[in-house]
């Protein structure tokens, strides 16, 4: 891939996203559960541009969702309703009624008193709310503490006996369905046995829910699975897919499985330009004209990503590449051993097609970048870069009509 033509036709900072890696990695989980009911869904924070999950929904994945927000993504992209779950610790009424509306699959209820939101917003609708309970398994997946999410300290989900409980009270009710059975233990999972613990213990308490007669037909395990950003050893698919079959033996059930970053991550390369070189007497500083509002993911969980200088060689010597934001935290990577570099040259930040320009912001007002597919050797522009128009936008007609006279009312 020429990352110096995209650069010089599309501009930086710029997104770049190999659609043929995405689409392997989709095939390659996808055939990891063969013979077994299931449903890829993808996870859309990872990277929810409209043509990524378009790509996915093109090749029969679902989707997971985190807000209605995403929900109406997936439907514009394609992902028919029957595939799409609705997560997330703290859904407002009109998110709920918006799900219930479009007859998604299924609303995945984090709190008894979330499900008893949707039972009374699903009342007032005159519709079935269907639902899944998320169990917190209280199990350790040893990832970083803000991506750990099957902990007792952690706010997702609740324990095995409030969920069985809940469990009930859904199948007493009038206008709740229970058919499904979720956990989710956190991200960047590089180890197989906490994932395998916890799918022995909530398929544990599905057979004791099927025992009452509530008739479950999904086994949700989430996403997470970790990819390699430095010298993570990535685990196997086959196995991975194994132990989660293994655990539901004996239950007719639909296993669905939410990647997220294992689908994207590995596809995206973030392109910056050097502005100059810096030099004081304790460090050689390399500012490029990308910023934390871009990437943040460095800034907040002091993550990795592989600093490439794209056609230099030669002469490496240890930099921080930083950004122009007015905050010490605006850097891309900490004595990255990079070769001399000037204005202009290119560097690449490598697996950044998850939680990349998803999370990035209008801080300091900079326009957000753009982004740009690449697949079967053609590039396509799938994001116009923000103008300085965009940004004022929805301020501009406020500030005038709060320029006009008022009138005083005594």
């Amino acid at each position: 891939m020429d990352y110096r033509l995209l650069a010089d036709r599309y501009g930086t900072p710029l997104y770049v996203y190999d659609f043929d890696y995405m689409a392997s990695q989709y095939e390659t989980l996808k055939n990891s559960f063969n013979g077994k009911k299931s449903l890829i869904a993808y996870a859309l924070k990872a990277n929810s541009n409209l043509s990524v999950i378009a790509r996915f929904a093109s090749l029969g994945a679902g989707a997971d969702c985190v807000s209605y927000g995403e929900v109406r993504r997936a439907l514009i992209a394609g992902v028919p309703k029957y595939k799409i779950i609705f997560s997330g610790v703290g859904k407002l009424d009109e998110e709920i009624k918006g799900a219930l509306d479009e007859d998604i699959l299924f609303i995945n209820c984090e709190s008894e008193a979330e499900l008893r939101r949707v039972e009374f917003i699903a009342q007032t609708l005159g519709k079935q709310a269907r639902i899944s309970v998320r169990v917190n398994p209280a199990i350790d997946a040893k990832t970083h503490p803000y991506i750990s999410t099957g902990l007792k300290e952690n706010k997702f989900g609740v324990d095995i006996a409030t969920a069985k409980r809940l469990y009930i009270y859904a199948k007493n009710s009038e206008r709740l369905e229970p058919i499904g059975i979720h956990f989710h233990i956190g991200s960047q999972l590089t180890d197989i046995t906490p994932i395998a613990e916890a799918a022995d213990k909530v398929a544990d308490l599905a057979r004791s829910l099927i025992a009452l007669d509530i008739d479950l037909k999904f086994f949700d395990v989430g996403g997470g699975i970790g990819v390699t950003y430095k010298d993570e050893a990535a685990f196997d698919l086959s196995e991975y897919a194994s132990k989660i079959a293994l655990a539901i033996k004996g239950l007719d059930l639909t296993i669905i499985c939410e990647p997220g970053r294992f689908l994207t991550a590995g596809g995206g390369v973030f392109l910056t330009r050097v502005l100059y070189e810096k030099h004081t007497d304790a460090k050689r500083f390399v500012v490029v004209d990308g910023a934390m509002n871009d990437l943040i993911r460095p800034a907040l969980y002091n993550a990795y990503h592989r600093i490439e200088a794209i056609g230099k060689s030669g002469g490496e010597n240890v930099c921080d590449v930083v950004g122009p934001i007015c905050e010490s935290g605006d850097f891309f990577a900490k004595n990255a051993p990079l070769p001399p570099v000037e204005r202009g040259d290119l560097l690449a930040a490598h697996t950044t097609g998850a939680y990349g320009f998803t999370m990035s912001s209008n801080f300091n007002s900079r326009r957000r970048a753009a982004e740009v597919a690449v697949e079967n050797g053609e590039d396509r522009l799938i994001r116009e870069r923000e103008t300085y128009d965009d940004l004022l936008a929805g301020e501009i007609k406020l500030l005038k009509a709060d320029s006009q006279p008022k009138s005083r009312v005594f």
